[in-house]
This record gives structure tokens, sequence and C-alpha cells, in this order.
């Protein structure tokens, strides 16, 4: 694993966990995310909401390497650390996510991954048009998202609240549930079920934390802008995303 890694501010909470469990999840995603990039080898690929370049250079380090990979971040000083830490690697390169709503990246892209942000988004459709923009016809999307419904939501609120108590990551700080949302969350159906709750964030973006997140509303969402091939699950491909910890959408635009 590139030792640049364990600098990036995702990866030290997430890849290098004190929490063994926490640990093999995420580890399980980004695997479950490189190996459903191979069709990108060779390809434009753009990571959209990069975080610390973690999948990319995972990605690159792969036997299905992208020709180039784009990674893109609303705040100027992640994408400003990030190509200080990966300024060795030519190949990857990072950008605002503003510089991509510009006239000349219209269809640049052959592939986009976004994982683990449309959760955060207040506005779901603007992104998601975006994305169908950015896409050349044909272009593939890979999208997860975690799964905050059903059984899971359950089981991942047990987690976060030893995590928390052992003071691992921002677990202390998870919003709890009422017993009527958590009752709510578990029996959700496509329509959201609870109301979700805003934050400030640190540059100056609203946003929403995990909490009432339906990946079946975002499912309506992306399926009414691409084909959708195939739904799944991580970290267990096997389980249905509705017993799983995240939701993978792979699709294309037609």
């Amino acid at each position: 694993m590139d030792p640049k890694l364990e600098q990036g501010h995702f990866a030290k909470k997430q890849l290098f966990s004190k929490s063994a469990l926490i640990r093999w999840s995420h580890r399980r995603r980004f695997e479950v995310a490189v190996a459903k990039s191979a069709p990108f080898a060779g390809q434009r690929v753009l990571d959209f909401g990069c975080g610390d370049g973690t999948y990319l250079a995972l990605l690159l380090a792969s036997p299905h390497a992208p020709r180039e990979a784009v990674g893109a971040e609303l705040d100027a000083k992640v994408v400003a650390g990030n190509r200080e830490r990966f300024a060795r690697r030519p190949e990857l390169k990072f950008a605002l996510q503003a510089d991509l709503e510009q006239p000349d990246q219209r269809g640049s892209f052959d592939a986009i991954v976004c994982m683990e942000c449309f959760e955060h988004m207040t506005e779901p459709d603007r992104y998601l048009d975006l994305l169908v923009t950015l896409l050349r016809p044909g272009g593939r999307l890979l999208l997860s998202v975690p799964v905050e419904t059903g059984l899971p939501v359950v089981f991942k609120q047990m987690v976060r609240r030893v995590a928390g108590w052992r003071k691992i990551g921002d677990y202390a700080s998870t919003l709890p549930y009422t017993w009527s949302e958590l009752a709510q969350s578990v029996f959700a159906g496509a329509d959201q079920h609870i109301p979700r709750v805003l934050h400030p964030g640190d540059n100056g973006v609203t946003f929403h934390c995990h909490k009432g997140f339906n990946w079946m509303t975002l499912r309506d969402r992306i399926a009414r802008r691409f084909t959708i091939d195939r739904i799944s699950a991580s970290p267990i491909e096997a389980l249905s995303p509705h017993l799983a910890s995240q939701a993978w959408f792979e699709a294309h635009k037609a």
C-alpha cells in the first residue's frame, strides 16, 4: 500500500482505524470499488468527492489502472493537500468541483466514481445532473452510499455507540435516534421516512449527516437519469443491500 495513503485524513479514521471491524469494513469497500473499476482500465476516470485520494491511489496501483485519474473536491484546502501528497504521480490530478462545471468538461470522462458522498448532499438532483453532463455517451457510473435503513441501521448505531465510547474517529458525535425514528428507519420504504438534519460545514457548505439517509430514494433519482445495470452490496457482495453496509449502483449514460 502506498505510504502516502496513511497520511490521508479519512484513511487514518477508516483504513487505519483502531477498530478491527471498522478497518475491515472500509478496506472491503475500497477492494470492492477497485474490483468494480476493472472496466475503466486505460480510460479517463473521475472520482467525484474524492476525499483524501485513497480510492484513486489504490486504483492506479491495480492491474487495471486508468489512463488518467482526476479527483474532485469542494474544499480548496483538500485539493491543495492532495496535490502536495501525490505530486510525484503525474497521472493523478485533483480539481475543485466548481472547475468541472466549465463547458470544456462536458462529456470529458469515460467513467465517474462517487463513493459515500450523496448521503451528505442537500442538492442530490443538481449533482446527478452534473454527473450526466460530465460523462460521455455510454460512459459508466459507479456510485456507492451507506445503507441507513432496515436491520443495518440498528447494527451500525450499536457499532457507532461503542466506537464513540472508545473515542474512535468521530463516532462520539453521531446523532442518536429516538425509538420512533429507529423503527421508521428499520421499516423504511422508497420514500423519505424521517426528517434529515442540516449541518453547517467549515467551508460554508450545508450538509446532512448519515442519520435518516435512505438509499432507495437515491436509487429512483439515479434511474431517472441513467440506465442502472446492477445494484449490489458491500462489504459482503453476496448480501442484498437491504442487509449490507453499503449499496452500490453500476449504471451507464444512454
